[in-house]
Parts: C-alpha cells; structure tokens; sequence
C-alpha cells in the first residue's frame, strides 16, 4: 500500500505543483477564512474574506466590531447570520484563552495539544483543526476533506465498510495513520483540486484522470458515480 500511495503522491505533485488553495500564513486569518469559505464557492468566499480584511485590518477591530456589523460586511455573500456568529464567538473564546485575537501561542505546542485546543473552539472540528495546523503551523497532518475521502475510497485505499458520505474522527485518524508524514500536505492539496475538477461526486472524468491506471477497475456504474472495489 505504502508504494502506490507514494506512486499517486508523486503523479499528483508532478500535474498540479501542489496546487495553491489560497489559504492563509496566519493561523487566526486561516480559520476566519475557513468559516467564510463554509457552503461557498470560491469565488464567493475569496471575495467574503477579503471584504472582511478590509473592513476590519486587524483581529483586534474584528474582534471590537459589532455582531450587526460583521453581518452587513458578508451579507452580499449569503449566510451572514451563521458566520458573523461564528467568528464572533472564535474570537471571544480565542482572547478568553490567550488574552487578545491571536492563534501565535499554538506555534510553541505539540500537535496534539494544538490540535486539542482547537478542538475545543465551538463549531472547529478535525478537518478545520488539521487545516489550520497544515496551511499555517506547518504540521505533519492530512486533513481529510470530501474530496481526499472520495478519492482513497475509488483509489481502493479504504474498504467499503466505510460509508462514502460519512466521515467520522476514527476515520480521519486512520487515514491520517495511513499516509507517509512528508507526503500528507502534497496529496492533501493536489487531491482536493484533482476530487474538484477530475474525480467529481458524479461523472468523473476517468478518460483524462492521471492516476486512473492505478485506480482499481470499475465494475458498474451508479447514479452517474463509478463504482470500485477496495484493496
């Protein structure tokens, strides 16, 4: 298993470059644009935060800004109401913690208690967590969006006794484990720009797939989504 997994990693890197998603250095901007990018294309939700950047410069004026405010800045972009709460209440629990709007004191934890604090942040969980940790702290963890999930289940690197649209923290864990520590940020990158654009929920494009020979063969076909045997 270890072979092909650093096969796929290697095919991966070598169309989409580690394929740069926007996301941010800084760990607190990184999740505000997280909780924008929520239900969202990208379009939208690169237009949202950069709204929000330039209405409030700073975590400080963010976190001094009204509740009302905030939802008239993401408005034009929909579900204001959620998200404005959201941040708000990031931000109260992050300053309860370390006195100001900042995530810096996670850059002197280990992982997992990094990872814990997180956690502990109402509506973060694992994937979110592990983002913030990969894109911004520069850990070695694989956050397993739907995309990465998608494609380990066709790529045969999870048995179908898991359930494709369901991702519990155990399996996050798993496939996590299962991933080499230096190739977990590339595939994370470039699998969920290849699950975006080549291996979608429904008619995947398998005639212009990179790694479709290292894909276990189809065998029917279901509601416009191949089917696969897992390995």
């Amino acid at each position: 298993m270890n072979s092909r997994i650093f096969i796929v990693a290697e095919k991966l890197k070598e169309e989409y470059k580690d394929f740069n998603h926007k996301n941010k250095v800084n760990p607190l901007d990184e999740l505000i644009f997280i909780i924008c990018s929520i239900k969202r294309s990208e379009s939208r939700y690169l237009l949202a935060f950069q709204d929000l950047k330039r209405a409030f410069p700073s975590h400080q004026s963010l976190s001094e800004a009204s509740l009302s405010r905030i939802k008239r800045v993401l408005a034009p972009y929909g579900l204001q109401n959620e998200k404005a709460l959201a941040i708000k209440e990031l931000l109260r629990s992050i300053i309860k913690a370390f006195g100001k709007p900042t995530l810096s004191p996670l850059r002197k934890m280990g992982d997992r208690e990094c990872e814990a604090f997180l956690l502990s942040l109402r509506g973060v969980g694992r994937k979110v967590a592990r983002c913030v940790m990969m894109y911004s702290l520069g850990r070695a963890v694989f956050p397993v969006d739907s995309n990465c999930w998608r494609l380990c289940h066709r790529l045969g690197w999870i048995h179908w006794r898991h359930k494709v649209d369901v991702i519990s923290s155990k399996d996050m864990d798993l496939l996590q484990a299962m991933m080499p520590e230096q190739l977990r940020a590339s595939l994370h990158l470039n699998m969920v720009f290849h699950g975006r654009n080549v291996c979608t929920v429904r008619n995947p494009k398998c005639c212009i797939c990179i790694i479709e020979k290292h894909c276990p063969r189809i065998f029917g076909h279901n509601v416009g989504t191949r089917q696969y045997k897992s390995g």
